[in-house]
């Protein structure tokens, strides 16, 4: 009797030994997004000492802090009125001695640049589908070692949320006789689109109370904490064979989603 093959992802080979840091482009600072750019930051820095050359990070967000952002999000009360995006580069690269970039804008089809790995933690759908458009206009030479390779989609409501990792384009795989290399992996917004489309209430919250009420206080570490560790096993392991997850933090139950 034959066997089935697990199906796997094997990680861009440029990826797991660079040369020069790997560009990541972190697209939104609010309550995932902030929490995101710590466990970055510390991946980064645990890739350095393992010998691999870490990550270069800009991050994206024209959005300025309030109030209503702190305590769910990373925020201190001196930096009210700031760019969300220039604090916490300015946190991170004090800390971790980064030359990290903040980019004070929303990344547009118009404004972005080229990197190989994208992370999203956007509140709309109208986000993701403009993000989509605009890593399908990118372009790079293979011989770059910022050609865009993976987008990794971070979203959530009150207490649930998924992360969902797709391939820019097809990912040359290795020949393999233990597993079912797969190269494609559908962006979020062609798998999901429809689920997408839902009317969601995405208006800003004018205090922290009235924040809790739309999302749970741990559902963006939550979130970040397991979305960054698939991206720290595929640069450790060279391969998943999990694209993302979806979760349900009511319930403290999680359910993987397979290659």
């Amino acid at each position: 009797m034959e066997t089935q093959k697990t199906n796997v992802h094997f990680t861009a080979s440029e990826l797991l030994n660079p040369t020069n840091p790997l560009s990541v482009c972190l697209i939104g600072a609010g309550g995932t997004g902030s929490q995101v750019l710590t466990a970055l930051a510390r991946m980064s820095y645990s890739l350095q000492a393992l010998g691999h050359a870490g990550f270069q990070v800009s991050l994206w967000d024209d959005d300025i802090i309030t109030d209503a952002n702190r305590g769910r999000q990373l925020f201190a009360e001196c930096e009210v009125g700031l760019s969300k995006a220039s604090a916490l580069i300015t946190r991170i690269n004090r800390f971790f001695g980064t030359s990290w970039k903040a980019v004070e804008k929303p990344l547009t089809a118009e404004t972005a640049h080229r990197a190989a790995i994208y992370i999203s933690c956007v509140d709309t759908a109208s986000a993701r589908f403009g993000i989509a458009e605009a890593l399908m206009r990118i372009k790079g030479s293979a011989y770059h070692s910022d050609l865009p390779r993976y987008w990794m989609d971070f979203g959530n409501a009150k207490a649930t949320g998924q992360v969902i990792l797709s391939t820019i384009g097809n990912i040359r795989q290795p020949e393999s006789q233990k597993y079912c290399p797969v190269g494609n992996l559908p962006f979020v917004t062609e798998e999901f689109g429809e689920l997408l489309l839902v009317e969601t209430d995405d208006m800003p919250s004018c205090s922290l109370a009235e924040a809790l009420e739309k999302q749970d206080l741990f559902i963006n570490s939550a979130l970040a904490q397991m979305g960054c560790s698939l991206l720290w096993q595929m640069l450790r392991n060279g391969f998943t064979a999990k694209r993302g997850f979806f979760l349900n933090l009511s319930d403290f139950c999680c359910a993987p989603v397979p290659i």
